[in-house]
């Protein structure tokens, strides 16, 4: 019994078991100046938050979460923008 959820075909088509994810297909990994801003800044704020927790500081705790809340907002922001991956703004110019 093979443990692999797709097969290929005698005709070199591949099919995919119902239930399983098909991994074949590229689903890139984000990496793009909006995806990279948005982790950044999250990272800074769960930083915030974790040393405001760990000094019992609830104003400091809110900010950090603020922080996060605004990476999340600035990534999306950036996306649209065109800075996400396939944007607008990251087409090479021939450069």
């Amino acid at each position: 019994m093979s443990k692999a959820p797709a097969s290929v075909s005698k005709s070199g088509t591949r099919t995919v078991a119902p239930g399983a994810i098909d991994h074949s297909q590229e689903l890139g990994h984000g990496n793009s100046p909006a995806a990279w801003t948005c982790v950044i800044v999250m990272l800074v704020g769960a930083l915030i938050a974790a040393i405001a927790f760990v000094i019992a500081s609830t104003p400091i705790f809110i900010g950090g979460a603020v922080v996060m809340v605004i990476g999340l907002i600035l990534g999306y922001v950036m996306r649209k923008a065109g800075y996400g991956v396939e944007g607008s703004k990251l087409k090479n110019s021939g450069h």
